[in-house]
């Protein structure tokens, strides 16, 4: 479901189901010996939405799968043994998109390689290029746009970007009940998926308008994120929105600089304009405001920051002053 699992997950996926289901050693899955008690799992294949709300209904204890990039990894180091599993790949619904009302509704299903083709990147461009950053080709396969929600791993590509375009996830429920929530909401743990629910699509505008991603790695390629960021431009609405990922347990958006560097733009002239020093305070305004200073306690001065903190704040301050003037030229 993200960048952030081991590689051969993926391909052992049905072998490690398989012997999941049979209750034999994962041993030859990944290499790896799992050491925990080995007990038999239901697997079930639903065909839609409802049936997979149904299956997990019946068995409270399963786990629904889709790319399966997180789970078989924790499954082929021991450290989750499911009672059961819900297989999402079979439900064809939530495996691509349509639009509506001015928004594209994007199936939950939809894989990083999907989304990463020039199609899809012509609707929505900075979700496309995370996903093709979102790791090796094994991950971009299997891994879907659902599971790098719900997984909410601080690293994982998609979820700054979604966080600048302000997208909502339309929730399945048992009954067939639909609810909608701000995927922020649920990144930041104010509103919790209950038992047996489902994100079954995600609702996101589309602006017709530039919109960039930019990752900085600890490695030359694909690899996990040290920071990310995602900067979109909103015309009809004269703003901009800024999301920094990577560095905290969920998206930052960093708000007042976002209004302030709007402030600055020509909407209606040469967008491209804007001084370069402008573009430099904002990826410094973005910086400081992501990752503050120190405050000190009553009378005490406050710490400096760490050389690896300072660094950190650099590279954010990089990716937001390139992201913006790339989505500005």
């Amino acid at each position: 479901m993200c960048q952030s699992c081991h590689v051969r997950a993926v391909s052992t996926y049905r072998t490690a189901v398989a012997r999941l289901t049979a209750g034999t050693d994962l041993e030859g899955a990944a290499g790896l010996t799992t050491h925990a008690p080995q007990t038999a799992a239901a697997v079930t294949l639903p065909v839609s939405l409802d049936e997979a709300v149904a299956a997990l209904t019946a068995m409270p204890a399963a786990v629904p799968v889709a790319g399966g990039t997180d789970l078989m990894a924790a499954v082929n180091a021991g450290l989750l043994r499911p009672a059961g599993l819900v297989g999402l790949g079979r439900i064809s619904e939530i495996r691509g998109w349509h639009y509506q009302d001015g928004h594209a509704l994007l199936g939950a299903g939809l894989t990083h390689a999907r989304m990463g083709r020039p199609d899809f990147a012509a609707l929505i461009p900075a979700l496309a290029a995370a996903s093709r950053a979102a790791g090796p080709p094994q991950i971009r396969n299997a891994g879907t746009l659902g599971g790098n929600i719900v997984t909410a791993a601080p690293t994982g590509d998609a979820l700054p970007v979604l966080a600048a375009l302000e997208a909502v996830l339309v929730i399945a429920g048992p009954g067939g009940a639909r609810r909608e929530t701000p995927v922020s909401h649920l990144l930041a743990g104010r509103d919790m998926l209950e038992p047996a629910e489902l994100v079954g699509f995600v609702r996101v505008p589309l602006l017709h308008a530039p919109q960039v991603f930019l990752k900085a790695t600890g490695r030359t390629g694909p690899g996990r994120a040290t920071a990310s960021v995602a900067v979109v431009l909103d015309p009809a609405r004269r703003g901009v929105r800024c999301a920094v990922g990577a560095i905290a347990p969920m998206p930052l958006r960093p708000l007042e600089a976002e209004q302030w560097i709007a402030s600055l733009i020509d909407w209606d002239g040469e967008r491209a304009a804007l001084a370069p020093e402008a573009l430099h305070a904002f990826g410094e305004y973005v910086a400081a405001a992501c990752i503050p200073d120190p405050v000190g306690e009553g009378d005490q001065t406050a710490p400096p920051l760490s050389p690896a903190v300072v660094h950190l704040r650099r590279t954010v301050a990089a990716l937001a002053r390139r992201a913006l003037g790339r989505a500005l030229a």
